[in-house]
Formats: C-alpha cells, structure tokens, sequence
C-alpha cells in the first residue's frame, strides 16, 4: 500500500533520477546493495524447502505403511481352481472328468481372448463356448457391453441390475434378500435341467423375466433362476452362488443342477474378476459375503498425502494473509514519477482504452463542481452543461467526454490535448 511521500525540506534541491536517494532532511544515502543476504536468502526459502521436505516424507512413509500392511488374500469365491470352502474346485473336477474344458479368466479382456482362441461349435446360432461370470458387480460398465457382445452362451452368478442392463437386458433385478443365499428351493418349472435335479440351494437376487423364459426356484412368487434362450445364445442367471461352492456341491440337487445346465456347450471359459488390491469387504447387498473392494490401500494412501499437503500449502498461505501496514517512505517520489510509471504500464500493456477512461474520469471529477453537477449526473446533461461553457458544439463534447476509446498513441495524445483544452474552457467561464 502506498503511503504519503514526505515533504522534503525547504533548503534540499530537487532530486534528479541521477541523484543519489536523499533522507527527508536531505542527507544523502549510499546506494543498498541488491544481493540479498544469506538470512535472507533461508528466510525466503525455508518454508518451500520444508514443505518438500515433509512431502518427500510423507511419500517415504506411506511407501514403507504400503510394505508392511500384509497383502490382502485372494479373490477365492465362485474360483474353479480355488479349494476354499466359497470356491468351485469340486464342480470343475467334476466338469473335466465328464469331458468339459474349464478356462479360467481373471480379467474380461482374458476371457474374450479365451472365447476368440477356441474351437468353433458344431451347433449352429451358439457360441462356441459358454461363459460363466461370477462377481460381475466387480466389472466396468464397459467390461460388461464387452462381455455381453461375446459370441458364446452366458451363466451370469448374481448380477445386479447394472450387469443385467448389459448381459441380459430382457431380465430385471427385483429383490435381494439379505440372508436368503443358499435357501432350499424347489424348481416349480417346466425346465428339464432344473426339474431332473430337484431341490436346491439358491435364492438371493430375484428376478422378473419375459413370459418365454424359464423361471426357477422361486422366492415369494418371484424366480431366482431365469434360463432363455435368444437368436444367439442361451442366457442363464442364478441369484446365488452356494450350488457352484465346495461346501455345497454335494447337498441336494446341487451337483445335478449346474452339471445340466453347464452341459450346452463343451467348452467353458470361467471368469473371476481380479480387482486391484484391496482388503476383503462385502459385496453390495449380499448379506456379509466375502468381496474384494475396488479402492486398495496404496490409493488412500495417496489420497492422505496429498490432503497434507494441501493442508499444509493452506496454511503456508494463509500465513501470509493480515492487516495492511502503512509505512512512512524513507525518500521522496516525485508525482511525476508515479504518473510516468503509470503511462509506461498503460503503454507496454496497450491499454489505452484504460487510459483514455483515467483521462476523462479525471477530468470530470474536477469540472462537475464547478458546472453545479453531481457524478452520477446523466451523459446528455453534463454534455449540456460544458457546451454552455465552450466554444466546442455538444456533439463535439459527447465524442471527447464520452466517446469510444483511441485505437493508436497518437489518438490517445489527441484525446489528452481536447480534455485539457476543454478543462481549460469550463474553468475560464
């Protein structure tokens, strides 16, 4: 902010731009050296350097946290070569000794690989293979357009209404029961695979299906199996997993029920989506199941350093937010000089039409009280007034006061020499 330039003393001469800085009473000042000091030079620099510095610890130890939190365990649901209580080892052992090849697949674009890489089917309109899909809450929306593009018959394990829109739009999500994974159901349908293998575990998701398909196991009047068939492929969706696990295999129907219904097509590609490392939390809406979470650790680790840092960018700049201080100058500085400094910024930024509306603001601010006029007088009304004391027509006046602003110098010099032409007019009246 700048203060008020002191006076300077009746006897001092005039300071040129060659003269030495002189104090208030006239002394002369040696020159300051412009190479700052080395206090000030750390004062300056200090707190930069110490927020990289916590920024670079920061990264060290959200490295070493990442090294030492164990990584999570593995993704064993619906998983054909997983032994674990909630994976599919027992049914794809029981697949490969009737002939099937089981693929497993951790990511879609593995799986389409696989569906591409296979032998073309005898059959004609299907696939050449089918494709099972467990956890597809875990795949991208684009993943699922993919995957239900694929030329090959689909077994969709829990799909939420997303994964229907894409793999089998015909069908919608209506209920999940919490904790009615794993119900004992009767078929209660006209489908060979499902009435041949009787009861079994199934419930979860329900869904409502078109009138031609076959709807199974019913919970509350509502199915938890849907089977159609389309001009392409045969789409089958089970609301629950616990037929394909290990720990239920071997209960009821259970074996009988995925063998007939996996048995369209000799080859299966089996997809377990992988998602990035994660600790093992639920997946929506089912009940405390076993799920990997799609946001790892390592990520909220990053998330963290960079709020610190922001934080502490925050307060390295707020630091420097208070009240203003007036300070005496130590020298005096000529107007001249502050008007000269203010014309080359106008003129290195080529702002003259900035300049132009300084020029007129100021003059107008020192003719109105003397035309018995106020600021925010109307255009016409001032126009009106300065003619009356000039020799200059009002459209003339209207074009210097309130005309469009110079486009060159030379204009602006012009504009400059008519207002104090004009000035000079009202104040001689």
């Amino acid at each position: 902010m700048t203060a008020p330039p002191l006076q300077a003393s009746p006897g001092a001469g005039a300071p040129s731009r060659s003269d030495v800085t002189r104090r208030p009473g006239g002394a002369d000042l040696r020159p300051l050296s412009a190479s700052p000091t080395r206090t000030s030079s750390w004062r300056q620099w200090r707190i930069p350097l110490t927020l990289i510095a916590l920024i670079v610890l920061g990264g060290v130890v959200s490295a070493l946290i990442s090294r030492l939190v164990p990584p999570p365990p593995p993704n064993t649901y619906l998983d054909p070569a997983s032994s674990a209580p909630d994976g599919s080892r027992a049914l794809s052992d029981m697949l490969g000794e009737r002939g099937f090849t089981v693929v497993r697949a951790d990511s879609a674009a593995s799986a389409l690989a696989a569906l591409r890489s296979g032998p073309e089917s005898a059959s004609s309109g299907r696939g050449p293979a089918t494709l099972v899909i467990t956890s597809p809450f875990l795949l991208t929306s684009a993943q699922r357009i993919r995957l239900g593009h694929a030329s090959a018959d689909l077994f969709v394990v829990e799909p939420g209404s997303a994964a229907l829109a894409a793999l089998a739009p015909g069908v919608i999500a209506e209920h999940n029961s919490a904790g009615g994974f794993g119900r004992l159901l009767l078929p209660q349908c006209d489908l060979a695979a499902a009435r041949l293998a009787g009861s079994a575990n199934l419930g979860g998701y329900t869904y409502r299906a078109p009138a031609s398909a076959a709807r199974c196991y019913p919970v509350h009047s509502s199915p938890s199996m849907v089977r159609y068939a389309t001009a392409q492929r045969t789409i089958t969706i089970l609301g629950g997993g616990a037929p394909l696990t290990n720990v239920e295999l071997a209960d009821n129907g259970n074996a009988a029920l995925m063998l007939n219904l996996l048995s369209g097509q000799r080859r299966i590609v089996w997809l377990i989506p992988e998602p990035p490392l994660a600790p093992i939390a639920s997946r929506p809406g089912q009940g405390g199941r076993p799920g990997p979470v799609l946001i790892p650790w390592a990520a909220w680790l990053i998330v963290i350093q960079l709020a610190i840092a922001t934080a502490l960018v925050a307060g390295w700049r707020a630091r420097r937010l208070g009240p203003l201080i007036t300070e005496r100058l130590p020298v005096v500085v000529r107007a001249s000089e502050t008007v000269e400094g203010h014309g080359r910024l106008y003129q290195s930024r080529r702002a003259r039409g900035r300049a132009a509306a300084a020029l007129r603001g100021a003059m107008l601010r020192r003719v109105i009280p003397a035309l018995g006029l106020v600021m925010a007088a109307p255009e016409a009304a001032v126009t009106a007034a300065l003619a009356d004391r000039s020799r200059l027509g009002r459209p003339e006046i209207a074009r210097i006061v309130y005309g469009p602003a110079p486009t060159t110098d030379a204009e602006l010099v012009t504009l400059a020499r008519s207002l104090d032409q004009l000035e000079r007019e009202v104040r001689a009246q």
